[in-house]
C-alpha cells in the first residue's frame, strides 16, 4: 500500500498570503479552514506542502 499524507488547512489561504500560495492550497484540494485531504506521498505533493507549510498541518499515514 502506498504511503499517504493527511493535510489539514489550519490558517486562511486568502488573508495576507500570496496568490500563488492560495492557488497551491486549492490545487491540493483545500478550500476552507479545517478542510482535510489525503494525498499520495510523493515529491510533487511534498513541494506543494513546503510552499504553504505555514498554513497547514501534515500527518503521515
Amino acid at each position: 500500500m502506498a504511503k499517504t499524507l493527511k493535510i489539514k488547512l489550519v490558517r486562511s489561504a486568502v488573508a495576507s498570503v500570496k496568490s500563488d500560495q492560495t492557488a497551491t492550497a486549492r490545487a491540493l484540494g483545500l478550500r476552507k479552514i479545517n478542510d482535510v485531504v489525503e494525498q499520495p506521498d510523493n515529491e510533487s505533493i511534498r513541494g506543494m506542502i513546503f510552499k504553504i507549510k505555514h498554513l497547514v498541518e501534515v500527518e503521515e499515514n
